[in-house]
């Protein structure tokens, strides 16, 4: 595992590429890191980092997290994340980062929750066709229809699809593109939408997968090189 960032997400936007396409993008605002602890192998048999996250008043805080940062002499954060990685020499206790971690990547993860439903119906959570409009159906055209079986199993098996609670679950993206990074105002532009309302905290890591594909920057330098290689045959 490597060390990621939390950001919150601010809303939706479009980019325009030199190629001229039109970009649906997710803003995201970063928050800083600051690392807490250094663990190492001897200590606990892993190595790992402890990271803080998201200002938050000394009022707010137990006394137990009271004591933890005035133990550690740094101000406190309301998210902490650890973080498991081969070699943590390159960290040290104070040390702050952001976005300049993901400098040589392309592509992202990203993990946050979705927008709740509140309790949904079988239609409206499954997509269930529901029951027929006419021909003696009274009263239960939304209904989920039967749930059961006869006297043997004599039960409803867990897990069956039936109305219930929606949405407010966590829920991760894969590979989504970086189209955009900027680092002095702590902003990553994302391609694609991303699970969650506006003010929803975000949490980003590198891509766990081996990605093969090209950007959109990168289709499109070769769509020219293409080009300009036909030209120079003829």
């Amino acid at each position: 595992m490597s060390i990621g960032l939390l950001g919150t997400k601010i809303g939706m936007t479009r980019e325009f590429m030199k190629s001229g396409q039109s970009v649906p993008v997710t803003v995201i605002k970063i928050e800083k890191g600051r690392v807490l602890d250094v663990i190492s192998k001897d200590k606990r048999g892993y190595s790992a980092v402890k990271v803080g996250f998201c200002k938050i008043k000394n009022s707010k805080l137990t006394k137990q997290m009271k004591g933890y940062f005035s133990k550690k002499k740094t101000e406190p954060k309301k998210i902490l994340k650890e973080f498991r990685i081969e070699n943590n020499d390159q960290f040290k206790e104070g040390n702050e980062f952001g976005l300049e971690i993901f400098k040589d990547k392309k592509f992202l993860d990203v993990r946050s929750r979705t927008i709740g439903k509140g309790f949904a119906g079988g239609m409206k959570r499954w997509n269930f066709s529901g029951l027929r409009a006419s021909h003696g159906v009274s009263v239960s055209h939304r209904a989920h229809g039967s749930t059961g079986q006869n006297q043997d199993p004599g039960k409803v098996f867990k897990g069956k699809k039936m109305a219930g609670h929606m949405g407010d679950k966590m829920r991760t993206m894969l590979n989504l593109e970086i189209i955009k990074s900027d680092i002095d105002n702590d902003l990553i532009y994302l391609r694609g939408s991303i699970p969650g309302s506006k003010n929803t905290t975000v949490f980003l890591r590198e891509s766990v997968k081996n990605i093969a594909r090209k950007t959109i920057s990168e289709k499109y330098e070769a769509k020219i090189k293409k080009a300009e290689s036909k030209k120079g045959k003829k």
